[in-house]
């Protein structure tokens, strides 16, 4: 079970990032971030889409978050964009999809993708924008103006010198001359293997947990405390899963090993946003660049995000199965 798990996720992983990484090339930062500053609705859907494009974990994208806020995106957006990365990716999806199904990837994808355009648009509404610790980006010191100061003309008055080119002078226009852009795929292989190397011991870490849960836990166990006739299974696992600094790559497996071992699918379910979408570790690092109000709220969302699925899961299980 381990050899077959490892193998065909680590398969799925590095397609799946070389996918990703060849939108992303296709995709420039102040293109993104220039969408993001609209006040229109389409700036939260456009932060979903990035979100769902970007293989990051709950953690890695707080550096992109705390980049597009210094650029100027929207506040709304941005957080649309922190809630949607680490659930909504396309590794999460194809893992989700080869592990459970399209029926349950499709609901899973709709829930996440809903109450993060809805948590978004609720918190700009708000006005939570105004405890982001965020200072404003610090003038280069090349580029920053200073007062000219006119030199008093006099016979002696040495006369000017041509100044040298600066970063901050205009460069003379040059004929462009019509290339052809190649697309650097030794790059994007390398990419996406580095990504895979990056993500490759947690992998690995769901796949032994689920291997280990599969082969040495008894299915009576797990049947008689997380099953579907159990009403509190849904929010334990939804709570259980943040103290835990898992990624979805890593509970995917290890969910698939508890389903067969007689899991709820809506407890699965809560357990696998409640770990992928938050952890200490990242309420850590958002410290730094947010009040503490902000940090509640998000950690609010994600909860509620993992009861509300769990449940909505719950309900639909006969259509699912």
């Amino acid at each position: 079970m381990f050899v077959f798990l490892a193998l065909e996720l680590s398969l799925l992983f590095v397609l799946i990032s070389f996918a990703v990484a060849l939108i992303q090339h296709q995709l420039p930062a102040g293109k993104v971030q220039s969408l993001l500053s609209s006040k229109k609705g389409s700036g939260y859907l456009t932060a979903a889409a990035i979100g769902s494009v970007t293989p990051f974990c709950s953690c890695s994208t707080i550096p992109m978050l705390n980049g597009l806020l210094r650029a100027g995106a929207g506040f709304g957006p941005t957080m649309t964009f922190l809630f949607v990365s680490p659930l909504l990716n396309p590794i999460v999806v194809g893992l989700l999809w080869m592990t459970f199904g399209w029926k349950v990837t499709l609901v899973y994808m709709a829930a996440t993708l809903l109450v993060s355009l809805l948590a978004g648009v609720l918190l700009e509404r708000l006005n939570f924008g105004r405890y982001v610790k965020q200072t404003a980006p610090k003038a280069s010191a090349c580029c920053s103006t200073k007062p000219s100061v006119e030199p008093e003309t006099a016979c002696c008055s040495p006369k000017p010198v041509a100044s040298k080119a600066s970063c901050c002078s205009p460069k003379p226009a040059q004929a462009a001359r019509p290339s052809k852009k190649k697309m650097p795929w030794r790059q994007l292989w390398r990419e996406a293997l580095g990504q895979f190397r990056a993500v490759f011991p947690y992998l690995m870490l769901g796949v032994a947990i689920g291997a280990f849960t599969y082969g040495f836990i008894p299915s009576e166990w797990i049947a008689a405390h997380t099953g579907n006739d159990k009403p509190l299974a849904v929010p334990l696992a939804a709570v259980a899963g943040i103290p835990l600094y898992l990624r979805a790559e890593t509970l995917i497996p290890m969910a698939s090993m508890f389903a067969l071992k007689g899991m709820g699918l809506g407890a699965l379910m809560a357990l696998i946003i409640g770990g992928a979408g938050a952890s200490l570790t990242e309420l850590i690092l958002l410290k730094a660049l947010f009040r503490k109000q902000i940090l509640v709220a998000f950690v609010v969302v994600i909860i509620g995000t993992a009861v509300s699925a769990g449940y909505l899961f719950t309900a639909l299980g006969p259509w699912l199965a």
